[in-house]
């Protein structure tokens, strides 16, 4: 357990980030699982809606400091490939 005083602020900010930033991923992996059900499903049209979806999460998440910029952008990549597969 902490003793100095910043070192306690630091541990709640921590939690309070953590907390948030768990949104963001949370809400990637649902979105992601999702679109690959539907890819293997054989639903493309299902998945292609739930597209700019995720582009618009994924970047949010990058904006924010999240992930990274490049991550975001491979998940993008494969995610599009996959339905490009799929059709």
């Amino acid at each position: 357990m902490a003793i100095i005083k910043s070192a306690k602020k630091a541990i709640r900010q921590n939690k309070r980030r953590r907390v948030r930033n768990l949104i963001y991923i949370n809400k990637i992996k649902s979105l992601v699982k999702q679109v690959r059900t539907f890819s293997f499903q054989k639903k493309v049209n299902e998945a292609r809606e739930l597209l700019p979806r995720i582009y618009q999460i994924l970047d949010k998440a990058a904006k924010v400091g999240v992930i990274k910029k490049n991550t975001a952008s491979r998940k993008k990549s494969r995610i599009a490939k996959l339905l490009d597969r799929n059709k």
